[in-house]
């Protein structure tokens, strides 16, 4: 390894030793920089390259008081990191999740300035959140709690400043509430400011549809570089949340046969295929849970989770897509996967895999569609709402979609080449690393010491 990239990384390990999350992220993408890193080593190492990118250009984080149905006062912690602006506007969602803590929105900060720098489109990297648990709360609570965290988030972002969207937790629902709240306090109506809109107020038709959807349009490309039919190939998705679902969709136009679906507790597995249409009845209307699938299905069969090992990955399949959450899939569970025969992994979540099971999983040969790469359809549609905004203009879904699939199949084109030069083989995390590297490095030595 290079002098310089090993010092940077143990630099961050030794200042960051209690974010996990964050080290595990920096850790990643730094040894696949290797490679390019050590062709100019002393150019990296004066422009002192890479502790500026490892490092945010600014974190924000305060308290979120607000009031329970029942009376009670209730404070949260907010969180906002804006990575890295150099490229555009920071971009990216926000979550609320009870794991959110400071480590994780760091690491996710960290992963999207790459993400938006494969789409080619002028935005740069940042996420946000709260440790706000939305399960359980009624509509009152959770507008409550979006207005309380907005009158804090507004003084940090805008439409050229810091454009957030929905994550985990963060849906229509919740971008609706805290849309309304920034525009009463700033007594403007600048569409451009959230992404993740409902149609009716600037919204953009396939945004809900877009991280799954352009999962499955880089899966498509990535298994056809390599002489392989989608069609016909047996699935299963973890997760049963909108990248999951859309996912899922795509994937039965394109021929799959998806068969199992998950959520924290358990999956259910239909040999016959996987019904969509309850799915989305029992997910998008009535949140509720996976296991309900058999009330209409009785032949289906439902696993709950025991182990460390999500109980879907002990299911057989082609292809497996990740869809939850982070480090879902493990060196054991990884193991298990290439036992049972998988061929193709698609990271539909943010680094579903952890580092030991992603470098297993390339050993061995699975083609591994990363995260910052397959799932960036959703950042990138995003982009395409906010241009929609600006001009003041909608465009149909056609028109998004084929825009979206151009930008997927672009991503898969940047993160081959780069796999190419650098003699990385069919090591597409290392290609998305160093296209998206390379994109953001030019960019920063151009602007100066900022």
């Amino acid at each position: 390894m290079s002098k310089y990239l090993n010092d940077v990384l143990n630099f961050v390990k030794e200042k960051y030793n209690n974010e996990p999350e964050y080290v595990q992220a920096v850790t990643e993408v730094l040894l696949s920089l290797e490679p390019v890193i050590s062709k100019n080593e002393e150019y990296y190492r004066k422009n002192a390259l890479l502790e500026r990118l490892v490092e945010p250009e600014r974190i924000i984080s305060f308290r979120v008081p607000w009031v329970n149905d029942k009376g009670e006062i209730v404070v949260n912690r907010g969180y906002r990191v804006q990575f890295n602006g150099t490229l555009g506007p920071y971009k990216g969602g926000l979550r609320f999740h009870p794991t959110v803590n400071q480590s994780i929105m760091k690491f996710l900060a960290f992963e999207q300035v790459f993400k938006n720098a494969l789409t080619c489109l002028p935005i740069g990297g940042g996420k946000g959140g709260s440790d706000f648990d939305p399960k359980g709360k009624s509509d009152m609570e959770i507008m409550k709690f979006c207005q309380s965290f907005m009158n804090e988030l507004q003084k940090h972002i805008g439409a050229d400043v810091d454009v957030p969207a929905g994550d985990i937790g963060v849906g229509a629902r919740e971008i609706g509430y805290l849309f309304g709240q920034y525009r009463k306090i700033r007594n403007m109506y600048e569409a451009g400011v959230l992404t993740g809109k409902a149609l009716e107020y600037g919204g953009s038709l396939v945004r809900k549809e877009a991280t799954g959807y352009g999962l499955m349009y880089f899966m498509r490309e990535m298994l056809n570089a390599n002489g392989i039919d989608i069609k016909g190939k047996r699935i299963i998705i973890s997760g049963s949340g909108n990248v999951a679902i859309y996912a899922c969709e795509k994937a039965l136009q394109m021929g799959a046969n998806v068969v199992a679906m998950s959520d924290s507790s358990g999956c259910v597995y239909d040999e016959n295929g996987i019904k969509l249409d309850l799915v989305k009845e029992i997910k998008e209307v009535r949140r509720g849970r996976i296991k309900e699938y058999l009330n209409s299905v009785p032949s289906a069969k439902y696993i709950e989770n025991s182990s460390n090992i999500p109980a879907i990955y002990n299911i057989k399949a082609d292809i497996v897509l990740p869809c939850a959450t982070q480090n879902d899939i493990n060196l054991e569970s990884a193991k298990i996967l290439l036992q049972n025969g998988v061929i193709a992994v698609g990271e539909g979540a943010n680094m579903p895999c952890t580092y030991e099971a992603a470098t297993y999983l390339i050993e061995n040969k699975v083609l591994l569609a990363p995260g910052k790469a397959a799932n960036a359809g959703g950042v990138a549609t995003s982009a395409l709402e906010m241009s929609q905004n600006s001009m003041r203009y909608f465009w149909s879904f056609e028109e998004v979609d084929n825009k979206l699939e151009k930008i997927m199949i672009n991503i898969f084109k940047l993160c081959k080449d780069a796999a190419k030069e650098y003699n990385c083989g069919i090591n597409y995390l290392a290609g998305a690393n160093i296209a998206s590297f390379n994109k953001v490095a030019d960019a920063m030595i151009e602007q100066g010491v900022i």
